[in-house]
C-alpha cells in the first residue's frame, strides 16, 4: 500500500533571489534528515527579482525531492500567498515557514511530529528574540500585538503572526474559508477561526534570528495601522462584547 506524503510544506516567495538557493539547501538538508515524506510548495506572489527562475530550476530537480510552483500572475498578500498552498497540498500535515529562516528549520521535525501523533492539531513556533538594539523594537511591537489581539479577538496570548505553523490539512481546511484577509493579518485571522473551531493548538518555543541582510518589505508605521485597523474589523465580525 502507497504511503501518502506526511508533510507538504509551503514556502511563500516575493523577491527572495537574494537567500533563495542557501535557504533551500537548509531547507531540504533538515527535511532529508527527518525522514518524513514530504513535499515543498514554493507560492511566488508575482515576484520581479529573478525568483521564479530559481523556483522553476529548482522544481526541475530530480530524485527522492519533490518540488512543486504555484506563480501568482499579480501580488496578492501573504495570507492569499499561503492559502493557496494549503489547497495545493497533498500531505496529512500542511505547514509554511518564512524562507528567509529567521527561524530554523531545525525545529520543523518536531513540530510535525505532534500533530503526525495526534496530540494536537496546530503546533506554532512561538518566538524568543535573540535581542539585538536593532530588533528591539519590533520584539516589543510583537509582545505588544499579542496582548492587544487576545484583548479584543481571544487569541489566548498565541503568537499568531509567527510564519512557522504546522497544521493538520484535515482539521484545517473547513476553517480557511472564514480567513479571508489577503494580506499579513491572515496569520491572526486563522489562529481566531482555528481556536473558535475547537482546534487544539500548541505552541513550542523557536529561537527568532533577525537577519540584516535583507530587504524587509515590513513598514512598522504602515503596518502597525493595518493591524489595528483589522482588529477592529474582525472583533466587529465575532460580534464580541468588552
Amino acid at each position: 500500500m502507497k504511503r501518502g506524503l506526511d508533510l507538504s510544506l509551503i514556502l511563500p516567495c516575493y523577491n527572495e533571489a537574494g537567500l533563495f538557493t542557501s535557504s533551500v539547501a537548509r531547507i531540504q538538508s533538515v527535511l532529508e534528515a527527518s525522514k518524513l515524506s514530504h513535499e515543498v510548495i514554493f507560492v511566488d506572489d508575482a515576484s520581479s527579482d529573478g525568483t521564479q527562475k530559481f523556483i522553476k530550476d529548482t522544481c526541475k530537480t530530480t530524485g527522492i525531492f519533490r518540488y512543486r510552483a504555484v506563480f501568482h500572475a499579480v501580488n496578492r498578500g501573504r495570507g492569499r500567498t499561503v492559502s493557496d498552498g494549503i489547497r495545493a497540498a497533498k500531505g496529512k500535515i500542511v505547514g509554511y515557514m518564512d524562507i528567509d529562516c529567521e527561524v530554523d528549520p531545525i525545529y520543523m521535525p518536531k513540530l510535525v511530529s505532534l500533530v503526525l501523533s495526534g496530540e494536537a492539531d496546530v503546533v506554532i513556533g512561538k518566538r524568543y528574540y535573540r535581542t539585538s538594539p536593532r530588533a528591539a523594537l519590533r520584539e516589543i511591537l510583537s509582545r505588544g500585538y499579542q496582548w492587544l489581539s487576545d484583548k479584543m479577538i481571544g487569541t489566548g496570548g498565541l503568537d499568531t503572526e509567527t510564519g512557522y505553523k504546522f497544521f493538520s490539512r484535515k482539521k484545517i481546511l473547513p476553517v480557511l474559508s472564514k480567513a479571508r484577509n489577503p494580506g499579513w493579518f491572515w496569520d491572526t485571522e486563522i489562529m481566531v477561526y482555528a481556536r473558535r473551531a475547537g482546534l487544539r493548538i500548541k505552541e513550542e518555543p523557536v529561537l527568532f534570528l533577525r537577519r540584516f541582510d535583507k530587504h524587509s518589505s515590513v513598514n512598522i508605521i504602515r503596518d502597525t495601522t493595518d493591524y489595528l485597523v483589522n482588529l477592529w474589523k474582525l472583533r466587529s465580525q465575532l460580534g464580541r462584547r468588552t
